[in-house]
Parts: structure tokens; sequence; C-alpha cells
């Protein structure tokens, strides 16, 4: 067994994996603070939804600021970042799923904001195929809200899980397959979010 294979034992059987195990927390500790110092810097931008932006920025539906992360960037050197490019090796040695390039964005939800369900594929164009989120919270308590809700592929009215935004916890899914939601959050929400894709970087 790897540090890789419960994840990808509950990604096969479901659709969805979660573990609290994976990623150090060392590494959540560092990210977030790169996350941090970013928004300080201004870096962070309104989130948007749709292709390119189409559905525009509305707070009520997509409250979070995010900030990309860039390949060439010092953040990208980061070893959670290497840790997921063998995650995506051993993905296509796997399942043959031919992915070949990878994005990630680091996210802040401010108190009161949330994102209403949707997925995580654009309509007409399937490059993304397995979404991830890591949560950067030091601290969490379940008053503050914020959780990752899961649904149905074939039924989105049915929640299946609830995820609470804990420090360091990783969430994986297929990105067409499963409709989530960010539940509001009543304290400041940090995270990294990102996919695995079959394109090649722009």
């Amino acid at each position: 067994m790897t540090g890789y294979d419960p994840i990808i034992t509950q990604l096969n059987m479901q659709g969805w994996a979660i573990s609290d195990s994976a990623v150090r927390p060392q590494w959540s500790r560092q990210l977030l603070a790169t996350a941090q110092k970013q928004w300080k810097a201004g870096r962070f931008e309104p989130g948007e939804f749709g292709r390119a932006g189409a559905g525009g920025r509305q707070a009520e539906i997509r409250g979070d600021a995010i900030c990309w992360i860039q390949p060439q960037s010092r953040t990208a050197a980061h070893p959670f970042f290497s840790w997921i490019a063998q995650f995506r090796d051993l993905l296509n040695q796997r399942f043959d799923l031919g992915l070949r390039s990878q994005e990630f964005h680091f996210a802040r939800y401010p108190a009161g904001s949330g994102y209403k369900k949707h997925i995580d594929q654009h309509r007409g164009r399937n490059f993304r195929k397995i979404s991830l989120v890591l949560y950067l919270n030091r601290q969490w308590d379940a008053a503050d809200g914020g959780e990752l809700c899961l649904y149905e592929t074939y039924n989105p009215d049915v929640e299946i899980r609830r995820v609470a935004p804990l420090g360091a916890r990783l969430v994986v899914f297929v990105s067409g397959r499963v409709p989530h939601e960010v539940l509001p959050c009543k304290a400041t929400r940090w995270s990294i979010a990102g996919w695995l894709r079959t394109d090649e970087p722009a």
C-alpha cells in the first residue's frame, strides 16, 4: 500500500474520497502562510463561474476570491504539488485517464460567503477529470459552517456527504460526476482547489 492507495480505492468505488492523513500538516501550514501573504499583497480576485467567466461575478452564487498558482512560480515548487503530480501519474497507470496537466488556485471565502451547487466541468469542455480540495485553516469549529456538500450524480437533490474544512484534509472527486456546494461560512475559510486535466497547460 502507498499513501495514495486509500484515496484511489475510495475514488474508484464511489467517485469521491476524503483523507485526513495523506497531506502533511506542515505542508498545510506552509501553504496557508503563502496564501495569506498573497492576499495581503493584493493578488486575489473575485471568483467567476461559467466557461471563461461567462457567468460573471455574483457574490450570492460564488463568494470566494482566488489566486491562481502559476506553474513556474515559487509556490508551485512546494512538495505538495510534486505529490499531486505523482498521484496524477499513478491514476494514469491504474486507469489510463490520459491526465496531462494540473492547475490550482488558492481560495479565500470571507464570513457569510459560499458557492452554490455546481459541477467542475464546463459545457462542451471536459478537460477537467479529477477535482481536488486541500483545506488550510489551522482551526475550524463546527459552528463556523463552510462545509463542502457532495450530491448524488443522477439525483443532485440528494446529499451524500457533508465535509468540514479541517486543516490538511484532502477531498478528491470525479469532476464531471459529483455536484457539490460550499455552504456559507461564519469565519474566513482558506483552501487550495484544483484539477487534473487531459489537456496541456495553456
